[in-house]
């Protein structure tokens, strides 16, 4: 569910919007570099950048002085090989980030703020993502302690310009403000989106001091030398330029793809057009036996191993151009790939075409018809239009293709959700390499007519722009009291746990009345003792004080949705039913009554097929039928389910979604298969909502390098289980992990603490999905795994996390 690209949403509130970042290559060796004055205060100062990550789990520099290792003043920070943020002085002086950051597919917003002069040492130094002040651990700063990071001394942007030397930052760059002589606050370089709730750029107003400056390389006319001109220059006023080292904005002329490492980028944090937005790049964190991803995740080179691949981080809008340049050796696949199968040269759901003999490849097997083959530097165009896919090779296009007429195309009825895709086809025989282009520096070719680069603003509006309005996790201290929770609606289902103690899944509705409470991780029937008493409005919702909802010293969490308000009558089954429907955000609330005998359905009033559904007799003991739309292969058909209050994987019992299974009107049943007569069933009815919510599957693959999922947004809520083994039902949010690594999982069919097992769920929320950390059975084993998850955002406007 989309709405129009062409909305306000595309301007960030407050109008201010960014234009170029900088692309620095660390195999280019690239950096910036000054020799700074007497400043106005070296001991208080604030650093604010937008940074993007190319290169991950290697230590990088943001910021150093260089004044070598026998100065005891010198101080550095940015990245550590372990994806934490580091700031390091030589007097052993330091702190560090609990939080780890490893998404390469969006924007981080930086702020350092140093001051030691603050009596408090947690004061001195203040690290902020994303307007979120950071947990540092670390031995701090001493007090009073003057640091060269502002001081008359050599300073590097982007390197360690010291013994021993390096750590390149490999990624992009834009909105440097260093503020010399005060600590500030993210208020004065940023805001909230009042719209999508999301952290956003705004223009700092204030004073530079001395040594102050802002870049934002928007001057890419030349290489900063000697003056205050091109790519480094300084906007601040004071002309505190910085020197460029192995940065190239020379604009490209002549035979094609000598643009590639041109460094000047329209990959920027805001939506400002069609051509400077949040850009597509190769993703590492979506790779099979991929050598290296690396310049700004721009190139990607493959060791002689078999079968590499990698697909990019967006997922492909209608109406998209992009380009790739051949480069290395021989065996380069070129094309797109779903978002499914990934493990050998032969899966379902490719389209590529191979360097080594010209063909395109679908399924692993040639299209007849059509062959082009191509060399190092010659620059293979892509566009898709329609679900059909088109292939240039140098501006002429394969198969008498015109992409603007839709005719010509070199493959159709592509899958409905396709990535941009480069592999190695030969193997071990092969170690080739490539160079993508989305847009973000210029095209070799000019892109025909209708077609738009691959980034965030030319991505579609997705109906819900703040998942926060209908769906909200909520962490929260127990009072042993009467206590409210404010959010932006009022829930029609609250699903709450306790953290610290081993109390039940509580399970509560607006169909039911929130004095009687079903427990996902028993069959028990519901109580109807009010014993777990709720009370709602227009702003959220209350507990009583009792230990199993809101007891004193333990800590809670909700996950909160929002259906319809009021049930109504749906007669669209056979049975009558009861329905709350929130068809915006794909979400009813069901309850109806099993006849005396046969199959059955009852109306679940979405107007869609869902992508989960979760039963439960009221009455009696039974346990949590479940369906997913992935079961079996993706064909559940009216016999597979789980059951939510158990490990097992999915099973079949004949008709126990009746003769009609789930349909876009019904939920069918079956008394004796699912329930027995006159039982009352209340069902949780889920359907997927473009840029909100998400139902699917993916393989595991056993190692610490786990699976990464595309949801197509930066999820709160992610509930994950097995269908092929024994294990947890897990359920991870960003209330209790708002940074990751997010490991403190609890889970549906039980009542632990989220301490009671080991750290077997580790999981990296992502601005466009998640990634597994760990090898372990519950999220990470050589198993098939369903999922639902909802948003926070959609990834059109989602940050980095």
């Amino acid at each position: 569910m989309f709405a129009s690209k062409d909305s306000l949403l595309t301007r960030p509130s407050g109008g201010y919007n960014i234009a170029r970042s900088v692309r620095l290559r660390s195999s280019a060796t690239a950096y910036f570099n000054r020799t700074l004055t007497t400043p106005t205060n070296n001991k208080i100062w604030t650093w604010s950048s937008w940074v993007k990550r190319g290169t991950l789990g290697s230590a990088q520099i943001l910021l150093s002085s260089d004044v070598g290792t026998s100065n005891t003043t010198w101080l550095e920070f940015g990245f550590d090989a372990a994806d934490t943020f580091t700031i390091t002085a030589y007097a052993t002086d330091s702190n560090t980030t609990s939080a780890v950051f490893r998404d390469p597919s969006a924007w981080y917003h930086i702020i350092v703020a140093f001051d030691s002069t603050q009596a408090t040492a947690a004061n001195r130094c203040k690290i902020y993502v994303n307007g979120v002040q950071q947990t540092l651990t670390g031995s701090g700063f001493t007090l009073n302690a003057g640091y060269g990071i502002n001081s008359a001394q050599a300073t590097a942007i982007g390197f360690r310009n010291w013994t021993p030397s390096g750590r390149y930052f490999d990624g992009y760059l834009t909105e440097i403000n260093f503020v010399d002589g005060q600590q500030l606050t993210p208020s004065s370089f940023g805001s909230t989106n009042a719209i999508t709730g999301v952290w956003q750029p705004a223009k700092y107003t204030g004073t530079y001091g001395n040594n102050g400056f802002y870049l934002n390389f928007s001057d890419n006319s030349a290489v900063t030398t000697s003056s205050n001109v091109g790519i480094g220059k300084d906007f601040s006023g004071n002309g505190n330029y910085w020197t460029s080292n192995s940065i190239n904005v020379t604009a490209y002329s002549g035979t094609p793809p000598n643009n590639v490492n041109y460094d000047s980028m329209t990959d920027v944090p805001t939506l400002t057009s069609a051509t400077a937005a949040n850009y597509c790049v190769m993703n590492p964190l979506d790779t099979q036996n991929t050598s290296s991803v690396a310049q700004g995740n721009q190139y990607i080179s493959f060791s002689a191993v078999n079968y590499g691949h990698s697909r990019a981080t967006m997922s492909i809008p209608d109406g998209s151009y992009w380009e790739v340049a051949a480069g290395g050796t021989d065996y380069l696949m070129l094309g797109v790939a779903n978002s499914t199968a990934f493990s050998s040269f032969n899966w379902a759901g490719s389209w590529a075409i191979y360097q080594s003999d010209g063909k395109v490849y679908n399924n692993g097997a040639a299209i007849t018809g059509v062959l082009a083959t191509f060399t190092t530097n010659d620059v293979i165009g892509f566009a898709v239009k329609g679900n059909k896919l088109y292939i240039a090779k140098n501006n002429t296009w394969l198969n008498s293709g015109n992409p603007v007429a839709q005719t010509g195309s070199v493959a159709s009825s592509l899958s409905s959700e396709i990535f941009p895709y480069i592999g190695n086809g030969g193997g071990a025989a092969g170690t080739p390499s490539a160079y993508f282009n989305a847009g973000q520096r210029p095209f070799s070719y000019t892109p025909p007519t209708g077609y738009v680069a691959l980034n965030t603003y030319n991505l579609p509006t997705s109906t819900i722009t703040n998942g926060a309005a209908y769906m909200n996790a909520v962490a929260r201290s127990g009072t042993g009291a009467t206590a409210t929770v404010a959010i932006a609606f009022q829930p029609d289902w609250i699903w709450s746990k306790c953290r610290t103690n081993a109390v039940d899944n509580l399970l509560q509705d607006s169909n039911r009345g929130y004095a009687n409470t079903l427990f996902s991780n028993l069959s028990l029937a519901e109580d109807t003792t009010n014993s777990y008493a709720i009370t709602t409005s227009s702003t959220g919702y209350g507990f009583n004080g009792t230990n199993g909802i809101n007891g004193s010293g333990r800590t809670y969490v909700d996950w909160v949705w929002k259906a319809g308000g009021t049930a109504v009558t749906n007669n669209d089954g056979s049975v009558a039913s009861q329905v709350s429907v929130g068809a915006t955000q794909g979400f009813s609330v069901v309850t109806f009554t099993a006849p005396s005998s046969g199959n059955f359905s009852a109306g679940h009033g979405l107007g869609v097929t869902p992508g989960m559904v979760i039963t439960k007799v009221r009455g009696r003991v039974t346990s949590w039928i479940t369906w997913h739309n992935q079961l079996n292969s993706g064909s559940p058909g009216t016999t597979y389910y789980v059951e939510l209050n158990t490990t097992g994987g999915q099973s079949t019992f004949a008709s126990v979604w009746g003769s009609t299974g789930v349909t876009p009107s019904v939920i069918g049943m079956g008394v004796g298969a699912s329930c027995a007569a006159s039982d009352t069933i209340v069902a949780y009815c889920f359907s997927a909502v473009a840029g909100y919510s998400a139902f699917g599957s993916y393989d595991g693959n056993n190692v610490a390098d786990g699976s990464f999922v595309y949801l197509g947004f930066r999820p709160r809520f992610i509930m994950i289980k097995s269908t092929s083994a024994s294990t947890e039902w897990v359920m991870i949010d960003t209330a209790r992990s708002s940074y990751n690594l997010s490991e403190t999982a609890l889970y549906a069919n039980r009542d632990y603490t989220e301490s009671t097992i080991g750290d077997v769920n580790d999981v990296d929320i992502l601005s466009n999905g998640f990634k597994l950390r760990n090898n372990t059975g519950f999220v990470n084993a050589s198993q098939t795994y369903i999922y639902a998850a909802f948003a926070e955002n959609p990834f059109k406007y989602a940050l980095a996390r």
